[in-house]
């Protein structure tokens, strides 16, 4: 009746309708102040379905129950309850020193979505709204009791340990967000869409005067991880550097020792024979004069007499520090240490060469990669806020992959790369003992170094696909993209430091290659001796010898050589850089050859073998395929034909010469000319040869 009264008294506009107005609003407070006085009573009592539901549906009628839901709220007794209100700091204190522990605060939940569900029921049994009521509830419970158990604890563990303040706020609001989905609101059947609307909002209510902090903590602690342990890496191979070279220089400067101390004396044989003390106990030597013992000691030596044992002398002592009995340092593989400055340098460069597969490693990329998935990891979960919360927890974790990527590579692969090109710049094949392995060693090393980093660039692949474009925190297809700019601008370092490498590379197994040419390649090979052409089973209808038609031993060694180096790339490297090395390859083996065939001399006897290493050379280039690289092998086979002709047809050869065409534009006639005076016979055929390329034969008719 009141409400009705209230109702119609809004269309009171005759006179006196304030003081009408006026009595009846205080008739209704006083009904309502004892409707309330009845619900406390029944709530006191718990009676719920009697008093408690009876004034509630009253207070609804009266002005939508507004006061009765306060009370509700403000007397409930979950937040008296002992059992909910539980000690946040058993997190921290359950769990080692600078760790946490989150198994106390998912008890907490777990307790406390149990007595909000029982409150659900109990509102959804009172009053004639309760979704209403239950979410003003929940206003109450997430500010008196959740943020009261968060708070501190967020507070207490950023004092103690950066880390367990990330693992706290982290995995504090996943379990916030399980305790809202294990909550059953009334009418949440109907309403999925505001339910999780509201939800979220609790939960940013929540979290968002920690967000900023926390995002911030995460991305700073990943990049003091990532560089500390990049950091930790280089000074291990530095003091590992030191070590090696200080072992190998430290052998030199013993025998630099001993070097000053015959220095010394010669000083001292070069002194007058007066100052010299007799030595073989003469009696006309007298005693030692002190001029020459003041000298010897100045010298920081002593001599000794000869040993009556032996006629060799012992050798002085090098370092009267240093015990007779104590033995030099071994070296890794058991080699002794070199005992000049020049093998010193020698084992050192081979040492920082065999180096090169370590310069940088993929255990630190696995640990990165494994840091940058669990602090990205921490970091997503706070993108379903939406809005611009989540957002900014996009931003961050892209910036997270961002710095990944450039600690990775600037900071981790491209140094170790450029060392490695460097170390590669310093290879001498003439300081190397041992040339019978298939593969120059340093190349081989690299090599591994450049399959060690298309590990690691696959690695990144599927960390980007799984952790970011899998769950849209990257857009593949979005060109402006941050993560995907980083990824791009990472395997284009990955790309250009690999191809400095493999072209210092090629420079390494070129020069490789001129070696091998240099001191394995016979005299005789192509220009067989007199006698052996005599022993030979030659006739006058044979003028060529019965020699051995197959390669020779050197064409094999190249070959193997550079076979072996560019098979190691194919599945480890993009086909077009692949094509390109493979491209380069072939091209400066093709001017080696020819800087190699005008240092022999070649006859006729010997081109049979010169013929066999070109088409060896061809067919190892066939494999390759590359259409633009056996036209250049092409022509060189073709220029082998002229020290297969007999010195009676020059004017052949001169036609052969002079035919352009013949090797498809490679060489010139002046080059096919430079090429043709390596001929043994060259000084018997160049008149012939000559009269008959420049038209010195022809006549006027």
């Amino acid at each position: 009746m009141l409400s009705n009264l209230k109702t119609f008294g809004r269309s009171d506009w005759s006179s006196g309708w304030r003081a009408r107005e006026d009595k009846l609003a205080q008739m209704t407070a006083i009904f309502e102040s004892a409707v309330l006085r009845e619900f406390e009573q029944g709530y006191e009592f718990w009676d719920v379905d009697g008093r408690m539901r009876k004034y509630a549906h009253v207070l609804d009628v009266l002005n939508g129950c507004r006061g009765g839901v306060e009370l509700f709220v403000a007397k409930h007794p979950i937040f008296r309850d002992q059992e909910v209100l539980m000690n946040c700091m058993d997190c921290v204190n359950q769990a080692p020193a600078g760790q946490i522990t989150l198994e106390p605060s998912r008890r907490f939940f777990e307790v406390l979505a149990g007595k909000v569900n029982e409150a659900a029921g109990i509102t959804d049994r009172i009053f004639p709204r309760p979704a209403e009521v239950f979410w003003q509830f929940m206003e109450k419970v997430r500010e008196d009791v959740i943020m009261e158990y968060t708070t501190p604890l967020f507070d207490e563990t950023h004092e103690r340990s950066l880390e367990s303040y990330l693992k706290a706020v982290s995995g504090l609001y996943e379990q916030t967000v399980l305790f809202f989905r294990l909550l059953n609101p009334p009418g949440a059947e109907v309403e999925k869409e505001e339910t999780e609307k509201k939800i979220k909002k609790m939960c940013l209510r929540i979290f968002e005067p920690h967000l900023d902090l926390y995002l911030q903590e995460e991305l700073d602690f990943f990049v003091q991880h990532a560089e500390s342990e990049v950091a930790d890496w280089d000074k291990k191979l530095s003091e590992q550097d030191a070590s090696v070279e200080s072992f190998y220089m430290s052998s030199f400067n013993r025998q630099a020792d001993k070097k000053d101390f015959l220095t010394s004396f010669k000083k001292v044989v070069m002194m007058p024979v007066t100052v010299l003390p007799t030595t073989f106990g003469s009696p006309f030597g007298g005693a030692p004069k002190p001029q020459a013992v003041a000298a010897l000691s100045a010298s920081g030596s002593t001599l000794q007499a000869p040993s009556p044992a032996g006629s060799r002398p012992q050798s002085p002592g090098l370092s009267p520090g240093i015990p007779p009995d104590r033995k030099a340092s071994p070296l890794p593989d058991g080699r002794e240490a070199p005992t000049d400055e020049l093998a010193a340098k020698a084992a050192l460069m081979t040492s920082r060469l065999e180096g090169i597969k370590s310069l940088f490693s993929i255990e630190v990329a696995l640990n990165l990669v494994h840091a940058a998935k669990t602090s990205l990891g921490r970091a997503a979960v706070f993108i379903s806020l939406g809005g611009q919360a989540g957002g900014e927890a996009k931003e961050q974790c892209e910036a997270i992959f961002v710095n990944l990527l450039r600690i990775l590579g600037n900071g981790h692969i491209k140094p170790g790369f450029d060392k490695a090109v460097d170390h590669l710049s310093h290879y001498n094949p003439r300081e190397v003992m041992d040339h019978h392995n298939k593969g120059v060693a340093p190349l081989v090393t690299f090599i591994e170094l450049v399959n060690v980093g298309d590990l690691i660039s696959q690695m990144i692949d599927v960390f980007y696909e799984q952790q970011l474009a899998g769950p849209k925190i990257a857009d593949r297809n979005d060109f402006l993209d941050p993560s995907g700019l980083a990824k791009k601008k990472f395997e284009q370092m990955l790309d250009e430091s690999v191809a400095a490498g493999l072209n210092k590379g090629i420079d390494v197994l070129m020069d490789e290659v001129e070696y091998i040419c240099a001191t394995t390649q016979l005299p005789t090979d192509y220009n067989p001796l007199e006698t052996n052409l005599e022993s030979s089973s030659s006739t006058p209808n044979n003028p060529f010898p019965n020699t051995d038609m197959g390669p020779t031993h050197t064409a094999r060694r190249v070959v193997e050589l550079v076979s072996s180096h560019t098979s190691m790339l194919t599945g480890s490297t993009e086909k077009t850089m692949l094509d390109v090395f493979n491209g380069e390859v072939g091209l400066r083996l093709f001017t080696a050859i020819c800087k190699h065939l005008k240092r022999q001399r070649i006859s006729t006897s010997g081109a049979i073998a010169l013929i066999s290493d070109m088409n060896l050379y061809f067919s190892y280039i066939q494999k390759l395929k590359n259409a633009d690289l056996l036209d250049y092998f092409k022509a060189l086979r073709e220029l082998s034909q002229i020290y297969l002709i007999d010195a009676r047809h020059a004017k052949e050869m001169a036609t052969i010469i002079a035919d352009g065409d013949r090797f498809g534009g490679i060489f010139r006639a002046e080059e096919v000319y430079e090429f043709a005076e390596r001929r043994a016979d060259w000084y018997v055929v160049r008149r012939d040869v000559e009269r008959a390329m420049y038209g010195l034969e022809c006549s006027l008719m």
